[in-house]
């Protein structure tokens, strides 16, 4: 049985799992890691999601204004023994739910290339590749993505 908890980034599980994903993707980012890392930073995250399976953190996602419509998806990850449950879906439409909730229309997203699941996943839930935004403008190793939310409402 899966629960859902909203907090914010002071919030001890959602911590020891960042930690976790941070170690996960410096495996994963290689030399860019140092790069990808500044702008991951969790601190002071108002929105933050952690998913327990009975009583075990499994999976966190967050999200931050990127701009007064948007909403930028955050810190998405699930303990990889306990992926391929649907644990992601969860997550994810939970954070969209909430922002739809703070009257955000748009969800973005950065994921790296080597991350085929995640962009599998983002698209089966109706995310589109669109132009890098930001920071990530004219960066080879990152995917971003779009979502409309007003569908959600």
């Amino acid at each position: 049985m899966f629960s859902l908890k909203r907090t914010t980034s002071d919030n001890s599980d959602f911590n020891v799992l960042v930690t976790q994903l941070d170690a996960y993707l410096a495996i994963l980012d290689g030399d860019d890691h140092a790069f990808y890392a500044q702008f991951n930073k969790s601190s002071l995250l108002k929105n933050a999601l952690v998913c327990y399976e009975n009583t075990i953190p499994v999976g966190i996602g967050a999200y931050k204004e990127y701009d007064a419509n948007t909403a930028e998806m955050k810190r998405m990850f699930v303990l990889p023994e306990h992926r391929n449950k649907g644990i992601a879906t969860i997550i994810l439409n939970e954070l969209e739910n909430w922002a739809t909730e703070e009257n955000y229309s748009i969800s973005l997203l950065e994921t790296g290339c080597l991350q085929h699941e995640a962009i599998s996943l983002y698209k089966k839930l109706g995310y589109t590749i669109i132009e890098n935004f930001g920071q990530y403008a004219g960066i080879e190793n990152s995917i971003c993505m779009k979502k409309n939310l007003i569908s959600k409402k």
